[in-house]
């Protein structure tokens, strides 16, 4: 591809603020940016990357007018950094699709929700098919959670069982990933809005997913993702969900307020999935409001021969979410139409040079 590669930001909060860096210095040229917080309305993009960073010369705009503005502007990438179930981005999902923009975005249920809002993805699909563009879901569990656990899984001789933790501070993704965790909830609103799943029973969550009322775990997901991409055949799969608390008081600078001791600072969200080829996948995600002395983690083990433990300590989350978005431009760009999840794509790469001289099909 000779020409820059061309985007549009829609979502500038904590997320944006990398999104945009990233992408430009990698040689993309932003054309435009919206959000719907009215105290950053007509700044500068610059002003969100912060640190006196240049002037783009694109103000944000509001994103009611995003129908409007993508439609003529027409991008080659929309980047979506917004909220986190994909119910919650049909509507700038649908824009694109019908403006054949490509788009790709951080909401973690988007990497892979054919096995949590079935109806939606495939109406999405149809979507993008017809605006000859492709839709798709990155972030860390992209890479941290996805492709360096497949990478190695090639290390083993046989696998029985699949075990995977993941910790994540939920201050730094913004209200609406902290809400989703349950943090600042009360106990009895946590057993009503999140811990309910736990009762449930198989038909009961199969009507569920089947409604599109599912709010799953981020590692729902990823083991749909994880199995696709290794090819296993889920049997059956489970999810439970628990409270996190502490033993002090936290404040919270997301929420504004300060959680009390033994009150929810977050969820640990248990998933368990059994496949036909006799391996299993025990995975959890824990999102909470830090203590002073918890750091962001990921630990995967492999059970068989041998016997495998990978820890990922202190990872920097946001940027590499971040990051491996930007990394995936070409691909999304090369992808077929479509809502098309990463595990059909080639393993990620770094790119060295400007993302539009990684472009294959232009």
């Amino acid at each position: 591809m000779e020409r820059k590669i061309t985007f549009a930001q829609y979502g500038c909060g904590k997320m944006g603020k990398y999104l945009i860096r990233y992408a430009i210095e990698k040689g993309a040229e932003l054309v435009a940016a919206f959000d719907m917080n009215p105290a950053i309305l007509g700044k500068d993009a610059a002003e969100i990357v912060g640190d006196g960073y240049p002037e783009t010369g694109i103000r944000i705009s509001d994103s009611r007018q995003a129908d409007e503005l993508l439609g003529s502007l027409k991008p080659d990438v929309c980047i979506i950094a917004t909220r986190s179930t994909v119910a919650e981005l049909e509507d700038i999902f649908t824009i694109c699709a019908k403006h054949g923009i490509n788009a790709i975005t951080t909401c973690e249920e988007a990497l892979y929700p054919w096995n949590s809002s079935p109806a939606l993805t495939h109406k999405l699909d149809e979507l993008a098919k017809k605006g000859n563009c492709t839709l798709t879901g990155v972030g860390y569990c992209d890479l941290v959670w996805g492709t360096m656990v497949t990478n190695l899984a090639g290390s083993s001789f046989k696998i029985t069982k699949i075990l995977g933790s993941s910790w994540y501070n939920v201050e730094d993704y913004g209200i609406a990933l902290a809400e989703g965790h349950g943090a600042g909830f009360t106990p009895e609103r946590f057993e009503k809005e999140i811990a309910n799943i736990n009762t449930m029973s198989p038909d009961e969550l199969k009507e569920l997913i089947e409604s599109g009322r599912y709010v799953p775990s981020y590692m729902w997901n990823q083991n749909g993702w994880l199995c696709s991409k290794m090819n296993l055949h889920i049997i059956s799969q489970t999810q439970k969900c628990y409270p996190t608390t502490h033993s002090e008081d936290l404040f919270s600078t997301t929420l504004n307020a300060t959680i009390k001791a033994g009150d929810p600072t977050g969820m640990r969200a248990v998933v368990t999935t059994e496949t036909e080829e006799g391996i299993t996948l025990v995975t959890e995600c824990v999102g909470k409001v830090f203590a002073p002395d918890e750091f962001d983690r990921n630990d995967w083990t492999f059970i068989g021969e041998p016997e495998t433990t990978v820890s990922v300590n202190r990872p920097a989350t946001v940027e590499m979410t971040c990051a491996t978005i930007v990394n995936r431009i070409p691909q999304l760009i090369d992808a077929p139409a479509g809502y098309v999840t990463t595990d059909k794509y080639p393993y990620n790469e770094y790119c060295v040079h400007a993302l539009n001289t990684y472009v294959r099909s232009k």
